[in-house]
């Protein structure tokens, strides 16, 4: 096969790995089980049920309760479908028994969706401990089942890839970011399905970013996005002040050339086939990569400036850095150097990871997590 401007496609797209696909068609490049506090008050609980098995993560949070409307649903939008994530082969939902998420029906509806899923409640339970006794049980009944899951033949044209650039420094918009781009177009051509987070970026130049949507809708709602944002203070601050005095171009590098098919709503999950989306999120890193694995991305690309170091506990994360200093300084944490590497470089490293390979965070045992934030929790 041959790119559309007749090149030879990649070397590392033609290769094949081992996944894991699962029942509603996506692949997964882990299998693990999610242990999911449904609210901050029984985040420890959760915690100590993933450390009881090697097969386990947990994503504690401090949500769950006092969130109301489009908080209180974009907590729960967001939960569910980390749960659906291709990498996850199980759940087991930790709650307290009075939270405004109630573990009972949020398990259930993570069931409705074809994952296997165990629930415990703290107050139910009889307490702490009876609670971390079923957790574990429960937890260490999900991880025999996915010791025993088959794998399958997959290529990286079969995976959803997920991109953030959380910073605009010079080595990232010169450097890293357009490397990035070209593998996002080399994967998008091969029939990947590409999901870019980074919304507040777009803020300066909403009417190009509505230009590069595929669709009107998708036009309206990548300019409504960006209607919104302009009107509160941005969590990203320091990109939201760069993007002011960069050009578009700069801005969207690693979004490559393709349009974008569709505009997902942070914790939503990408539906298309193939090609390019737009993850409604900032471009700081936990929650970018929180909402991108929710988007369905079984590995996230980051670029990397200042030298984030952590990664993520649903999704591996390829560091990648364009910055001189970051990269003598953080060897052991960094992924792919971008002053020396190429898009074939980078495709070669997304597929050892694909095929098992571990991440530098990874290597480390770093996750950072956390979920985006509509209004302030009462």
């Amino acid at each position: 096969m041959s790119s559309p401007e007749g090149r030879e496609e990649p070397a590392a797209l033609g290769e094949r790995f081992d996944a894991y696909r699962r029942d509603d068609g996506g692949v997964g490049v882990r299998n693990r089980v999610l242990v999911v506090p449904s609210v901050i008050c029984s985040h420890v609980v959760a915690e100590r049920v993933a450390d009881a098995s090697d097969r386990a993560v947990c994503v504690p949070h401090d949500h769950g309760c006092g969130q109301i409307g489009a908080d209180h649903e974009q907590t729960e939008r967001t939960l569910l479908n980390l749960a659906r994530n291709p990498n996850v082969t199980g759940a087991t939902v930790v709650g307290l028994g009075c939270e405004h998420l109630q573990s009972g029906p949020f398990a259930e509806r993570i069931g409705e969706h074809g994952v296997p899923v165990r629930e415990t409640a703290i107050q139910d339970a009889g307490g702490t401990e009876a609670a971390l006794d079923a957790g574990v049980e429960a937890t260490g009944n999900l991880a025999d089942a996915a010791a025993a899951a088959d794998r399958t033949d997959a290529a990286l044209a079969d995976l959803t890839v997920g991109v953030v650039s959380s910073d605009l420094s010079p080595s990232s918009s010169e450097v890293a970011d357009p490397l990035v781009g070209k593998t996002v177009d080399a994967l998008v051509d091969a029939g990947a399905r590409v999901v870019v987070a980074g919304t507040e970026r777009l803020v300066p130049h909403r009417d190009a970013a509505a230009d590069r949507a595929a669709s009107p809708a998708v036009a309206e709602a990548t300019r409504s996005a960006g209607d919104r944002d302009a009107g509160r203070p941005s969590n990203a601050k320091r990109v939201a002040r760069r993007a002011e005095v960069a050009e578009f171009d700069e801005v969207v590098g690693t979004w490559g050339n393709a349009e974008v098919a569709e505009f997902v709503p942070y914790g939503g999950r990408a539906t298309i086939d193939g090609g390019l989306a737009l993850v409604d999120s900032p471009s700081r890193f936990e929650e970018a990569a929180t909402a991108l694995a929710a988007a369905g991305a079984s590995v996230v690309v980051h670029v990397t400036a200042d030298g984030i170091t952590t990664g993520h506990p649903v999704v591996p994360i390829l560091k990648v850095t364009g910055d001189g200093t970051t990269a003598a300084a953080l060897g052991d944490d960094i992924d792919v150097d971008a002053r020396t590497a190429d898009s074939d470089e980078l495709l070669s490293e997304l597929l050892r990871v694909a095929a098992g390979g571990r991440t530098a965070s990874e290597a480390h045992g770093l996750t950072a997590f956390a979920i985006n934030r509509v209004g302030p929790s009462l």
